[in-house]
């Protein structure tokens, strides 16, 4: 059959936002009109906007001027905004209900050929649920938590690490001042990329991922390894999801919407290794400032070639796939792949060896 010929996509931002954002919607908006003299259709606050069609506004290439360097996203974003389960309050009650044929019937109405859908996990299962139902859709991979399977890196991902490990490099300073210990808790809830990485990149001495559980009698025995040799400070970079063995993550709070939000495990291990050896220990907790700023000029590139590389699959009849980095090339998978599993840290993986090798102790 010949592909249908294309005249108007859509593109919306969904789940927690990060930097690069722009650059994706940017190249989207200018490769669709530039290339193909395409309509483009704004949907703001992620699948919020499919189903209330008043959160829609068209995308020109002036709509898009001078966004790259932005932090967040000019459509704005959500991570409650499941069209499978939506919570409505009626009568002073909340109920869920099923919008998503609603969504459907919004998309011919607004007469869009195919929908780039820019989102992480959670938004990549919605995405993959409508394109069963029939949606046109086709995805572009992003989280700071770089854990999505099936692309090497995901955008966001090197901005959040470069906050990280600068947040590493100015407590360094500190912890020697004063000879403390100083503990960073930075995000990742499943995978422990940024905990990994910016702790190799700034010269940690304890990782905790959520990959190794660990026993904080085996923290303390690192910090007084180092005591005894003259070195009287020590950093430990924490994510947030790392749980002690036989333990638990600790949970700051449990939202309505049944969302749990990590954070506390830092003070908690600060808390133990004070009790355990006497050390003063300090905690630094970065939690958002990992998802704002300015993208890095890698971030900016990579957003940008997902974008123009998302139009090119809707181009190409490639409904169902997501644009994705193998080594040096963008290439694409479907969906479905994306979301079979999570992309953890390997426990026997080179970084984790590396780490090791340098005297990094996981815990």
């Amino acid at each position: 059959m010949p592909k249908k010929a294309v005249k108007k996509i859509g593109v919306l931002t969904g789940g927690g936002d990060c930097p690069g954002l722009n650059a994706v919607i940017r190249a989207v908006v200018k490769t669709a009109v530039n290339d193909y003299n395409w309509k483009v259709l704004g949907i703001e606050d992620g699948f919020d906007g499919l189903i209330k069609p008043e959160k829609t506004r068209p995308l020109s290439l002036e709509s898009v001027r001078g966004i790259l360097p932005r932090g967040g996203t000019i459509l704005g974003t959500t991570n409650r905004g499941n069209p499978f389960a939506y919570k409505v309050v009626e009568d002073g009650k909340t109920r869920v209900i099923d919008l998503s044929p609603k969504v459907l019937e919004n998309i011919k109405g607004f007469g869009l050929d195919a929908l780039v859908v820019i989102g992480g996990d959670g938004s990549m299962r919605i995405a993959y649920e409508l394109l069963q139902m029939g949606a046109p859709i086709v995805g572009v991979p992003k989280t700071i938590d770089n854990d999505i399977s099936g692309t090497d890196i995901t955008f966001g991902f090197d901005t959040a690490l470069g906050t990280a490990t600068d947040a590493i490099d100015k407590l360094h300073t500190t912890a020697e001042s004063h000879h403390r210990v100083m503990l960073v808790e930075v995000m990742g809830r499943n995978a422990g990329w940024i905990a990994l990485e910016s702790g190799l990149a700034g010269g940690a001495d304890v990782i905790l991922i959520p990959e190794i559980p660990f026993k904080t009698e085996r923290v303390c025995a690192q910090i007084e390894a180092r005591s005894r040799t003259g070195r009287k400070f020590s950093i430990i970079v924490v994510a947030e999801g790392a749980r002690p063995e036989g333990g638990d993550v600790v949970i700051q709070a449990r939202e309505e919407s049944g969302i749990v939000r990590l954070g506390g495990i830092g003070n908690k291990v600060a808390q133990e290794i004070t009790r355990m050896s006497g050390h003063e220990t300090r905690v630094t907790v970065l939690g958002h400032v990992q998802r704002g700023g300015s993208p890095s000029a890698f971030d900016r590139i990579l957003g940008t070639r997902y974008g123009a590389a998302a139009v090119r699959l809707v181009a190409d009849g490639c409904i169902g796939q997501m644009v994705a980095l193998h080594g040096a090339r963008i290439e694409a998978i479907s969906i479905a792949d994306s979301i079979r599993a999570l992309k953890t840290v390997p426990t026997d993986g080179e970084l984790v060896r590396t780490a090791r090798s340098l005297g990094i102790s996981f815990g």
